[in-house]
């Protein structure tokens, strides 16, 4: 059951990724050995596992990344007990990052959408520090959409409540109060 709130991060600039991230290689690293199944074409990894494409950085326990049809992916991370999967990825031209974590996170590249599912929270930094911050049950975002939506229960909350702190945009800078230069002073006649 979806529970009420729906908020847009950045109400007055849409959260949309790095667009050239989806064009770059994904690099995946773990502490354990993984496995490359080509005739299925999925690739899964344990062990603080580390993917990477572009800006877009996500860590988990476990990573299962599958290609499907016209070379996109869909993928998996789930985290440990105590240490949620965690995602991170640079907005497009603006000096801003997405960052979230939960229990898991589905990425579909294709779609260009992300569930972030169990305990999840998705937090806007604006030059480092929290901007906007959701929390609840499962948390998706539609890149394409610009959406943030969220149900069930935020962590700590009780009865499928959900929470979003927004914060507004800072103020932009005010005109210069200075009215028009003075002409120069003529200079004193000496005699």
């Amino acid at each position: 059951m979806v529970l009420a709130i729906v908020a847009l991060l950045g109400v007055t600039s849409p959260a949309v990724a790095e667009r050239g991230d989806r064009y770059q290689p994904i690099v995946i690293e773990a502490d354990r050995p993984g496995s490359l199944d080509l005739q299925r074409q999925v690739v899964t990894f344990n062990g603080n596992v580390r993917i990477v494409q572009g800006t877009m950085v996500i860590r988990a326990d476990r990573i299962e990344v599958r290609e499907v049809d016209g070379g996109h992916r869909i993928a998996v991370a789930t985290g440990a007990p105590g240490r949620p999967a965690s995602y991170r990825q640079k907005r497009d031209g603006v000096d801003e990052h997405v960052e979230a974590e939960a229990d898991r996170i589905e990425y579909d590249s294709r779609a260009g959408a992300l569930v972030f599912t169990g305990n999840a929270a998705v937090r806007r930094l604006r030059a480092g520090a929290v901007a906007d911050e959701i929390t609840g049950g499962v948390i998706r975002w539609d890149d394409a959409a610009s959406l943030f939506s969220v149900e069930g229960s935020a962590p700590g909350g009780e009865g499928g409540r959900v929470r979003a702190v927004l914060t507004p945009p800072p103020p932009a800078e005010p005109a210069s109060t200075v009215g028009p230069a003075s002409p120069p002073a003529e200079p004193a006649s000496t005699r």
